[in-house]
């Protein structure tokens, strides 16, 4: 429970859906007691994040009792571990529902580099540590200068062109236009405590840990939380175009445990300065420990909003928003030069203090749980509740 909710969970404010057996998902806030239906103030996410002000609606919810306790946060959180789960009692999805849940790419230069590495190896681990020194052999590995879309950034393009060093993701990485993709559908993600999943035929893959923004209907981040967004190296470094099925695999995507709204103890600064930890603990005694600094992204995170929602891209139910990662883990595992890569059974947790712990146990896309409960499923539900107008 401890590592689960955020060091200040007393005056954190908390938002996060459980599935509730006969019910189906439901809207909660959670506290350090337990976890408060919010079912009279929205019925999804998406709607409640659109109020106006939802942090002082939420509190006030919580202030004047029309948000009942539906079971104490610590058995939610012991039950959202899928290995223990008692299909009978509730547990924690991914806090969001309806919204769009996209992804920010190499917005670090760490992260830049490794995406460069792969290209060049073409999706072959075996070959990434020879290319990782040619590459910074040219290009250097200190880019963190560079103000992407400034005359700088221009100018180093043409350096690296005359040498034929140019990359499709220098150009996101440096260039004007910040990599902005679909990371999952809309209710695919999975939540703290369920399997993550790897495409079966990946042999290099890593996770990536991330904070997500949670955006409004209006394009305005009312809150953040943390995810995974599970990535296959091979396959996308093999192919640009090959980005899909890199990214959108079933259980890929995981989300949460909460999603912490913004308010006068918690805002945009905040996630400015976010230090994330990654530690994998393999099944075989493995440890693998990382972090990733918010300080050191190349892109403010309001601009990388900007460029994902605006006049050309709208998202009425909202979207959550993966920031970008500087993790991209080199740490041998398989043998010298082989990098590091997934094993069934990994344990990843994603975690940093303001916003709780994100925990998945990694498995193969085709072994987990298959994603059966869309839209459609939870217009139903809701219908059955009455909470459709």
């Amino acid at each position: 429970m401890n590592t689960s909710l955020p060091v200040d969970s007393a005056q954190a404010l908390l938002i996060a859906r459980v599935w509730m057996p006969g019910a189906g998902p439901t809207l909660v806030a959670v506290t350090e007691a337990a976890v408060h239906d919010l079912s009279t103030l929205a019925a999804t996410c998406s709607d409640l994040l659109d109020l106006p002000d939802v942090a002082a609606q939420v509190r006030q919810c919580l202030t004047e009792g029309r948000a009942a306790p539906v079971a104490s946060t610590a058995a939610v959180l012991a039950n959202s571990d899928a290995a223990e789960r008692d299909p009978q009692a509730p547990w924690f999805m991914a806090p969001c529902d309806l919204q769009a849940i996209k992804a920010a790419g190499v917005t670090f230069v760490a992260s830049m580099l490794e995406r460069v590495i792969e290209e060049q190896a073409r999706g072959d681990a075996s070959r990434a540590e020879a290319v990782r020194q040619a590459v910074v052999a040219v290009i250097g590995d200190n880019l963190r200068s560079v103000k992407p879309g400034s005359p700088e950034s221009a100018k180093l393009k043409e350096v690296l062109l005359a040498q034929g060093m140019w990359s499709q993701y220098l150009e996101v990485g440096i260039g004007p236009d910040a990599e902005i993709f679909t990371k999952a559908q809309a209710m695919s993600a999975v939540g703290s405590g369920s399997p993550v999943g790897i495409h079966p035929g990946s042999a290099w893959n890593n996770p990536e840990p991330e904070v997500v923004l949670a955006v409004n209907s209006r394009g305005t981040v009312v809150g953040a939380t943390l995810g995974n967004d599970v990535n296959l190296r091979d396959f996308e470094g093999r192919s640009a175009l090959l980005l899909g099925k890199a990214k959108d695999n079933n259980a890929s995507c995981a989300i949460g445990p909460f999603i912490r709204l913004f308010d006068a103890h918690f805002g945009i600064d905040d996630v400015r300065r976010c230090e994330l930890t990654l530690t994998v603990q393999g099944p075989e005694g493995f440890v693998m420990q990382g972090s990733s600094s918010l300080g050191q992204i190349s892109r403010d995170p309001l601009d990388l909003v900007s460029q994902a929602m605006g006049p050309c891209h709208q998202y009425p139910d909202g979207m959550m928003l993966f920031l970008g990662t500087m993790f991209a883990p080199t740490q041998d595992r398989h043998g010298p030069g082989q990098g590091f890569t997934h094993v069934v059974g990994d344990q990843v947790c994603v975690s940093t203090p303001l916003l709780g712990a994100l925990v998945n146990q990694v498995t193969t896309s085709d072994q987990a749980a298959p994603w059966t409960y869309g839209v459609r499923a939870l217009m139903q539900d809701l219908a059955r509740r009455g909470l459709l107008a």
